[in-house]
Formats: C-alpha cells, sequence, structure tokens
C-alpha cells in the first residue's frame, strides 16, 4: 500500500473534479425547488454520492497513488490542477462520511428548529459548505485553497446564523470577524509566497521554496500563514469563536461543523508546513515547533478545565472541542511519523466522537428542549438509547481502551516516547483525565439522580435520528477494536508527508 503512494496517476481523473462541483451545483438547485422537502431530498442523495466518490478516491489514492485533474488540461503552474494524496483522501472521506449520515438526521431536527420558510436555504449552505471543505483538500493551488475556505466560511456564517436564540446573530457575526481575521491572514502569506517564487501551485512552491526560506519575506508569509490557519482551527488562545458558534447553532449545523470544518482546517496546517515548506528544515528555519506545542499544551489543559466548569452541554462539548485540537496540533508540532500519524488518526476519530455526542445532544434537545446538565436529570432513564450513544462517545473523548479516543492518544504518547519527551507524554494522560470531570458531570445527573415529577415524558426521538446517532457511537467502538485501517491510512499519509521534509 505504501509503496503504491511513491507512483503518480498522470492521467487527469474526472471524479476529482466531480466530488467538488455535485455539491456546489445542487446548492442552487435547492434554492430553485424553494421547498424544504425538496431541497432535503436532494441533500441528501448529494450527500451520499460524494461520499460514494470519495470512498472511491481513497481506494484508488492507496492502491495506485496520488490523482490528478488538470483543469482545462492545463499543466500546472500554469494551469489549475486538482491534487489527491493519502492525507487529502483521508480528510474528504471524513468529510463526506459526516455529511452522509447527517442529512437523514437533519430533516426531523431542521424541521424543529428552524421555521419552515427557511428550511430550502438551510440546505443550499450546507451543500455549499460540503463542496467548499471538499475543495480545500482536493485543490493543488494555494490561492483556491483561499476560494474553498471562503466558500466554506460564509455558508457556515449563515448556518450558525439560523439558529433559534437570538444569541446565535452575535455569534455568527463574531465568527465572521474571526474568520475574516484567519483568511485575510492566510492570503496575505499567500501573496508574500507569490512575491517570492511567482507561482501559487502548491507543488511547484515546495520545489522553489528552499532557495528562498531564509528570506525575511517568506518568514514573514510563515507568520501570517501560522496565525490565519490558527485562527481558523480554532488553536487555543484563538478559539474565542468557536464556544458560541456550537453553542447558539441549530443542532444539526453544530454537528457538522464540530466534526469537519476543524480538521479541515488542521489538513491546511498539514499542507503548508509539510508540503508547502517540506524541503526546508522549516524547524530550524521558524520557530514554529515550540509555539504549536505550548498552544497544543494549553488547549489540552485550560479548554478541559474550561469545559469543566460549563453548564450548557453544548458549551461544555464545545470547549472540549478546543481540547481536542489540541492534541491534533500535539502530532502536527512533534513533526515526526508516529506523531503526524496520531495527529491525522485523530481527525477521524474526533469527527466519530464529536458527531455522535453532538448528536445525542441535538436529539435530546429535540425530546425534551434541555441544553443544560441540571435539565438532564434522569435523562438516561427516560431517553436509555440516545444517553447510551452519548455514554460511548464520553468514553471516547476520555481515551478509554476499545475507543477510538484510545488509539490516537496512544498514538500520541508513543511518539513523545520516542523523542524521550517523557514529560509530555504524562501531560497527555493528564490531559486526558480531565475529560473525566466533564463527562461524568453528565453521566452522573442522567443516571444517578432522578427526573422531576412534574416533568412531562420526552418525545420520541424518531428512527431518522437515533439511527445516525448509534451508527456514529458504534463506528467509534469498532474503529476502536479494530484500528487497522485507520491507522494504515494515516501512517500511509504520515510517512508521505514526512517525505517532504
Amino acid at each position: 500500500m505504501i509503496e503504491a503512494l511513491s507512483h503518480n496517476m498522470t492521467a487527469s481523473d474526472p471524479w476529482l473534479i466531480l466530488l467538488v462541483v455535485v455539491p456546489l451545483l445542487s446548492a442552487p438547485l435547492c434554492i430553485l425547488l424553494r421547498s424544504g422537502i425538496a431541497a432535503w431530498s436532494v441533500a441528501t442523495a448529494v450527500s451520499w454520492v460524494v461520499f460514494a466518490i470519495a470512498l472511491y478516491l481513497l481506494n484508488t489514492v492507496m492502491e495506485s497513488g496520488t490523482m490528478i485533474y488538470r483543469i482545462g488540461g492545463w499543466d500546472a503552474p500554469w494551469g489549475i490542477e486538482y491534487r489527491l494524496d493519502a492525507v487529502g483522501a483521508f480528510v474528504i472521506v471524513i468529510v463526506a462520511a459526516i455529511g452522509a449520515v447527517v442529512m437523514p438526521y437533519a430533516r426531523q431536527s431542521v424541521a424543529a428548529e428552524i421555521p419552515a420558510e427557511r428550511h430550502y436555504l438551510f440546505y443550499a449552505m450546507m451543500m455549499l459548505n460540503l463542496s467548499g471543505l471538499l475543495g480545500i483538500a482536493v485543490t493543488g493551488d494555494a490561492f483556491n485553497l483561499f476560494v474553498f475556505l471562503e466558500i466554506s466560511s460564509l455558508s457556515t456564517y449563515v448556518l450558525i446564523s439560523l439558529g433559534s436564540d437570538r444569541r446565535a446573530l452575535t455569534a455568527a457575526y463574531r465568527y465572521l470577524i474571526m474568520g475574516t481575521l484567519g483568511a485575510t491572514f492566510y492570503i496575505i502569506g499567500v501573496g508574500l509566497m507569490y512575491q517570492m517564487t511567482g507561482t501559487l501551485n502548491i507543488s511547484d512552491l515546495a520545489t522553489i521554496m528552499p532557495a528562498v526560506a531564509e528570506t525575511r519575506t517568506i518568514l514573514a508569509a510563515m507568520a501570517f500563514l501560522t496565525v490565519g490557519i490558527s485562527l481558523k482551527i480554532a488553536l487555543f488562545p484563538l478559539h474565542t469563536w468557536l464556544p458560541n458558534a456550537y453553542t447558539f447553532a441549530p443542532s444539526v449545523v453544530t454537528i457538522f461543523i464540530a466534526a469537519t470544518a476543524t480538521k479541515v482546517a488542521v489538513y491546511i496546517l498539514l499542507r503548508i508546513v509539510f508540503t508547502v515548506f517540506g524541503q526546508v528544515d522549516i524547524f530550524a528555519h521558524f520557530p514554529i515547533q515550540p509555539v504549536l506545542m505550548v498552544m497544543a499544551i494549553a488547549a489540552m489543559f485550560l479548554a478541559s478545565l474550561s469545559a469543566i466548569w460549563q453548564e450548557n452541554v453544548k458549551r461544555m462539548m464545545a470547549y472540549s472541542s478546543v481540547a481536542q485540537i489540541g492534541y491534533m496540533v500535539l502530532g502536527v508540532a512533534l513533526a515526526t511519523e508516529t506523531g503526524l500519524t496520531g495527529s491525522i488518526v485523530h481527525l477521524f476519530n474526533h469527527a466519530i466522537m464529536k458527531g455522535a455526542a453532538f448528536m445525542a445532544i441535538g436529539a435530546i434537545i429535540f425530546a425534551t428542549g434541555a441544553v443544560t446538565i441540571k435539565d438532564l436529570e434522569g435523562i438516561g432513564r427516560r431517553m436509555p438509547l440516545t444517553m447510551a450513544a452519548f455514554v460511548v462517545a464520553g468514553l471516547s473523548l476520555i481515551g478509554v481502551p476499545l475507543t477510538v479516543g484510545f488509539i490516537s492518544k496512544w498514538q500520541l504518547v508513543s511518539a513523545s516516547l520516542e523523542l524521550n519527551m517523557w514529560p509530555l507524554a504524562a501531560l497527555i494522560v493528564l490531559s486526558s483525565l480531565l475529560a473525566i470531570v466533564y463527562v461524568w458531570r453528565i453521566f452522573e445527573v442522567a443516571y444517578l439522580r432522578q427526573p422531576h415529577i412534574t416533568e412531562h415524558n420526552p418525545k420520541i426521538v424518531p428512527l431518522s435520528m437515533l439511527i445516525p446517532t448509534w451508527i456514529l457511537a458504534l463506528a467509534g467502538i469498532y474503529f476502536g477494536a479494530n484500528a487497522t485501517f485507520t491507522l494504515d491510512v494515516a501512517h500511509a499519509a504520515a510517512r508521505q508527508l514526512m517525505g517532504g521534509l
């Protein structure tokens, strides 16, 4: 498998562009239909088609190597190309899989939380968001990456603003400000690189970069890129947009962006550090390694501590996401194959566990309207299947063996021990213990307290919401007990990325 990755598939493959074009064209179709049911049907069908294409592309990349599609037949760097390698293929499968699972869930949840006259707009924005995130992972051009980043970001702002709480507008506005700053920093960094290299093609940039790496312009470019991408990732302390965005967005939006958006932003960081600067000893030229490591460790601890004190369940899980982002970035900062493998596999694992957690929370909101921990008293008895799925997701967040969370953290601990960084390995384990505290707060009220007598029985959660929740929960167990496939893909991607250093 890994040997196959060293060979490029030189022929253009149209599936690469169809992966992006199909959801992109479905967005205006949803608007033209002006019907919530029809738009949902189109969005659901497109999501599953995209998922099938993503699986085909991952299989092809793992068997035949990097795939290329030259738009208009123009060779790079004069033309724009789509290029998909192992790490990109892994990311598109994550995004497409979450999209495919979320869309069946969305119908009832959206109907309960968003006015009917806005449903078709919601699904149009979801398709734009899906197209933008997939485009980021397949484009081989640094400027087009910015374009897709803005497509996904702008649609996300709209999706968050559709929340029923008026604070959703404030959350969307704050995200717009922070997201615009991040995008501006990124494009300034790209502009500075273009000034020194005369190209925007990522592969071409990687070839030219060693000749100009020591210039002040490239040093400034790296600084702008690091800050801009960190804002998009929501890396501590640049995370302030994330808690409110997750808390006040509609449940489906929270599920989708929590499981995909930050993962794609981490992919951008991987692409810049290990591809654009892959032939440069980046950690010798730029002080990026200690900065990322300090920010990652701070996220792991301070965000987990913040989660412990939250009363709103969605907000608690939002701070948990900031902490989990710390683990992903820590693997990047370690800059070893094992560390990168841990970081890349955690993109997949965290998408599963956090998707399942937010789906369970969304189902509880649908059935009871409960959003605070106090409101969850006795919910384990009243909604046993939904809470059982949350328990599985919570155990994964802690990193209990036989769950996906354990696989990721074990890889990061192994990477730390390989570098003889025993204190760092201890910090990874210690930060995982903090997750026990905030997850236990929910377990305790859900199972060890009695529900209020005056409360009505919750509404029945429809199978269209319960089945997707359990699909992700069971995936968290399956890929935790049998992680061979995900680790193989992540290791192949890490080896390919490290080959540029």
